[in-house]
């Protein structure tokens, strides 16, 4: 006599167990984006890219008291689990947290791959804002461009500056109030 298959989904919250099971990869840092796990390995190209954002934004950070990482940031309700490639997160906030919610950002950087720009254009965009992130800047290596997007709503972003090519230099606004140069990108 045969046993019917287990039904593994009985009494299981989906999502939690999503969420949990990205949390438990080995050896690498992996984040879900609308129910599929992708792997986070950049290449240096992409590095180099975040880092130039990085160093100009780091001093003002740290003057409003904050962090820049990669940290996760957990999107509740949704299948979704990301590591941007910057945010800056209020000290007080990182401080023992596991995940951050997007609008427990004041900003938030994706650079874009080949392998996913798209879901950085158009995805994440629109989840960044329906989950408050305030401000989301877009690096698209392959369009060699930058777009800050802000004030965010449940359908998206409401205002956008760009998309600027490389070499602009672009105003991110208060809380860091700072003129960004592209031109290392």
């Amino acid at each position: 006599m045969t046993e019917a298959p287990s039904d593994y989904t009985a009494g299981v919250d989906p999502e939690r167990a999503l969420k949990f099971a990205v949390q438990h990869i080995k050896g690498d840092r992996a984040q879900i984006v609308e129910g599929v796990i992708e792997p986070v390995s950049p290449t240096w190209d992409h590095e180099a890219a975040a880092e130039v954002v990085r160093d100009q934004i780091r001093a003002r950070a740290r003057e409003l008291d904050c962090v820049t990482g990669s940290g996760n940031l957990d999107l509740p309700g949704s299948s979704n689990w990301y590591v941007p490639d910057i945010a800056v997160v209020p000290t007080a906030a990182a401080k023992g947290a596991g995940a951050l919610l997007p609008a427990d950002t004041l900003l938030v950087v994706e650079v874009t791959s080949e392998s996913n720009g798209d879901t950085d254009r158009v995805v994440k965009r629109r989840r960044y804002a329906e989950y408050g992130a305030p401000l989301y800047l877009l690096v698209d290596r392959q369009e060699r461009s930058v777009i800050l997007y802000s004030e965010p709503g449940r359908l998206g972003y409401t205002r956008s500056d760009g998309p600027h090519p490389y070499g602009t230099t672009l105003h991110i606004p208060a809380p860091f109030d700072l003129d960004l140069d592209t031109s290392g990108l």
